[in-house]
């Protein structure tokens, strides 16, 4: 039976009152990008049937065509309580892939572009009682070089380290009524010298009304503030009664609860924690924590971009923890919210990636292709103690018609830091470095002794270019200045096939024992390891996606190996820091 993700799926801002619309659809394949011209959004019902919010390459969809889909449409009928009346009515869309249309009864509400980023129409005055009709008209085309779409092929068929596209819904859809006035969104900062947490509230509607911040942890009172509401956004600081830190592996998270007088209510939590970045590396509330991260690429074998279940995005987390890793590159994709909400739950460090392959860069105009969608997602994310970074761009090959624009990034970088001062930003991970807090470079040399030659003499302020100084295209592309924090962002992607598939890949030479395996992953972690310079490393990856079969575990989420062996070899160095400290 399909899981239909009933759960509740924004857990920072959490309503009582609201109508879960996953579940069956109507559906139809626009392939000539005709509807709009036939109306479709005026249609009384569409032909096929989908399950949302699977998209419609997935199996769990009910559909699993994998072709190149240019247009879809979606039609549901829906029927609102009678509670709703004399509220303000708001459509929520988790994601939609890439550019969506939105109709009820016949009359377009709205649109959005992006395919990662929430977005949320009212339609109180669109509806009406008894039945109403929803429809979404979604169009993408991953080839056009103008959208991000991370690893999703431009080809027919997966092929190397892309997979099996998303198009159109494929995050939850839901209904919920607010009052007049209500809370839209908010930010959260914390202070843990002085116990205290600080917010930027912004409201619609609201004006005069007074809005009440409560906040507690393990069911105690923390500390409470009110203020009326004066203008579109509200500040307001909190002094807490009692500091319980943020901890990696630990978590720790306090309860709270924003109030309207005029009766809406947001049910939230946050975690007290800093981040900063020293000589020595990344610190979390002052105390240096060495990254053991993971790259986690948020694909499944059934649902490919949706979990097939809220439990799998938690089970994801906890099989990298029992590995030995304390966090994970959400890499080229914006995750799924409830996925961030259990790293914030479990302690588990992310860093906040931009799916921009796909995306030529080349020209300084693409930078509206981009910035719109990556401000989406840093407001979507800012509050979850588990983000400790931002990575706008990876890889940044130069895509489509020539180099990357260096200008792009330096300025997707100072955007970052506008608006988020607490966090350390990597400009494009691995390559081609412009303006950045880290320095980190992605290394798939399988032999230790070679791995290790480009990182010997970082002590020095000197670290060689393992993947650019190999050929004239690349070379003097990114230069080391011997000042910023470094880490090794990707390595390893040792193929172990389970399945001995033929058309399976993984970097290197493939490996013919297990003990080969471990041996080989032991020896490129301690080179690691033992680098007093480096802050942190990212192993490539967490479990085997289609065709590239690398990961540590299957694709269908099966340990390869003893995770034991794993966590061994990737603790050692938390080991002996904790025993430095005592």
């Amino acid at each position: 039976m399909v899981d239909l993700r009933l759960e509740y799926p924004r857990p920072q801002a959490v309503r009582s009152e609201w109508l879960c619309l996953n579940g069956e659809w109507e559906f139809a394949i626009d392939n000539e990008m005709v509807g709009i011209e036939k109306k479709y959004f005026e249609k009384e019902h569409l032909d096929g049937k989908i399950t949302v919010p699977y998209c419609p390459e997935s199996v769990l969809s009910g559909i699993g065509n994998t072709d190149f889909m240019n247009a879809v449409w979606y039609r549901k009928s829906v029927t609102l309580p009678e509670s709703y009346q004399g509220k303000r009515i708001m459509l929520h869309f988790g994601a939609v892939d890439y550019e969506a249309h939105v109709y009820v009864n016949g009359k377009k509400v709205g649109s959005h572009e992006g395919g990662y980023t929430p977005f949320r129409f009212e339609i109180t005055d669109y509806v009406k009682e008894g039945e109403n009709s929803i429809c979404l008209y979604a169009r993408d085309d991953v080839r056009s070089y103008k959208q991000a779409a991370g690893k999703q092929s431009p080809k027919l068929g997966s092929y190397g380290c892309f997979y099996t596209r998303t198009t159109g819904i494929w995050q939850t859809v839901w209904i919920e009524p607010v009052e007049r006035g209500f809370i839209s969104s908010f930010f959260v900062d914390t202070n843990i010298s002085a116990p205290s947490v600080s917010l930027r509230v912004r409201t619609d509607g609201a004006y005069g009304e007074t809005l009440t911040v409560k906040t507690s942890f393990g069911g105690k009172p923390m500390g409470e503030a009110s203020v009326t509401v004066k203008s579109e956004e509200t500040f307001l600081s909190i002094p807490l009664a009692e500091a319980h830190l943020w901890e990696v592996g630990r978590g720790g998270l306090y309860d709270m609860t924003l109030t309207l007088s005029g009766g809406d209510k947001v049910d939230s939590y946050f975690g007290l924690r800093e981040v900063s970045m020293g000589a020595d590396g990344m610190r979390i509330n002052g105390k240096v924590v060495f990254g053991r991260w993971i790259l986690d690429q948020g694909f499944y074998p059934d649902g490919i971009y949706t979990a097939p279940s809220d439990a799998a995005l938690r089970k994801d987390i906890e099989d990298s923890m029992a590995l030995g890793f304390n966090g994970a590159r959400m890499h080229e994709k914006v995750f799924e919210p409830r996925y961030l909400y259990y790293a914030d739950l479990l302690g588990y460090t992310v860093w906040g990636e931009y799916p921009n392959w796909t995306l030529d860069i080349h020209e300084y105009a693409s930078i509206g292709d981009f910035l719109p969608g990556w401000i989406e997602s840093m407001e979507r994310d800012y509050n979850h103690p588990a983000l400790i970074g931002w990575c706008p761009f990876n890889e940044t090959w130069d895509i489509g018609r020539g180099r990357q624009c260096d200008r792009v990034l330096a300025d997707v970088y100072r955007v970052t830091k506008a608006l988020d001062s607490t966090r350390p930003c990597i400009d494009t991970s691995g390559n081609f470095h412009v303006v950045t807090d880290i320095y980190d470079v992605h290394n798939y040399e399988q032999d230790p002794v070679e791995f290790a030659k480009p990182y010997a003499r970082t002590a020095e302020g000197i670290l060689e270019e393992p993947n650019f100084e190999r050929t004239d295209v690349y070379r003097n592309r990114q230069h080391y200045d011997g000042k910023l924090p470094i880490f090794v962002s990707e390595y390893g992607g040792i193929k172990w096939d389970m399945e001995a598939d033929n058309s399976a890949w993984g970097y290197g030479a493939s490996v013919t024992t297990e003990e080969e395996f471990i041996e080989r992953y032991k020896g490129l972690t301690d080179v690691l390891l033992d680098n007093a310079e480096m802050i942190g490393f990212c192993y490539t990856q967490l479990y085997d996606v289609e065709q590239e079969r690398n990961g540590l575990l299957t694709y269908d989420r099966r340990f390869k190996f003893d995770p034991k062996i794993f966590y061994e070899i990737n603790t050692r160095k938390a080991k002996i820091e904790e025993k430095d400290e005592k």
